[in-house]
């Protein structure tokens, strides 16, 4: 009978035990939960706000994509529009060869179009109509790779082919007209007449033939407008 006893005694002992630690398991899974509970992030109002800032400055992006891309495509029908309206040879592109160099001597030439006469040396005489004036040009790209004068503002793809036929191809010749040579190139840009003015080409060109970027040429490079 007491080993019966003695039996009945242990089991019981035996479930109190495991009853104890099922007890230990269950409140320390509470205990864990409630914890986790207390500490969870909360998302800031400044999280907010920095999300919306984002939001807006990625919406600004794709808004001066959109309008340098536009920009471009009003530069192209322009010129288009000028190619059906403008006599065959309104266009000048004869050069004359200058011994001692590959560069070009430009032929006469006289201002067509809406561009005011400009009078930059106050001699009573119009600058901009005499062979002086034209910048000196090249037959081709030095080497065979001209720079891409996309990545100058106001130059898109249509206006890049006109300055090649005038013999321009580098930024380097851009940056360094005169004042007389830019009234030049204004008032003999079929199509585009005062571009060169009017879009600040000379410091875009400094700037881009020096090795360094500017805002647009970024957006130039990494596809952005073309």
């Amino acid at each position: 009978m007491f080993r019966n006893w003695g039996f009945l005694m242990s089991e019981m002992i035996g479930l109190l035990i495991l009853a104890a630690l099922l007890g230990l398991l269950v409140g320390w899974w509470i205990w864990a939960r409630g914890r986790d509970g207390a500490t969870a992030p909360v998302v800031s109002s400044g999280g907010a706000d920095a999300v919306a800032h984002r939001q807006l400055s990625d919406d600004l992006t794709r808004c001066r994509t959109a309008q340098e891309r536009s920009a471009a495509r009003i530069a192209e029908l322009e010129a288009e529009l000028a190619a059906r309206v403008s006599t065959p040879d309104s266009t000048p592109s004869a050069f004359a060869a200058v011994p001692g160099g590959d560069s070009m001597a430009p032929a006469a030439t006289e201002l067509q179009g809406d561009v005011a006469p400009v009078d930059l040396d106050g001699d009573g005489e119009v600058d901009g109509l005499s062979d002086a004036d034209r910048p000196a040009a090249l037959a081709e790209a030095r080497g065979g790779q001209p720079d891409d004068l996309k990545r100058i503002r106001g130059i898109g793809p249509k206006l890049e082919q006109l300055c090649h036929s005038l013999g321009f191809f580098h930024f380097d010749q851009i940056a360094g007209w005169t004042d007389r040579e830019i009234t030049w190139v204004d008032a003999n840009l079929t199509g585009f007449k005062g571009r060169v003015s009017r879009d600040n080409w000379m410091e875009q060109a400094k700037a881009l033939a020096a090795g360094s970027e500017t805002e647009f040429s970024r957006r130039v490079d990494k596809g952005d407008v073309y």
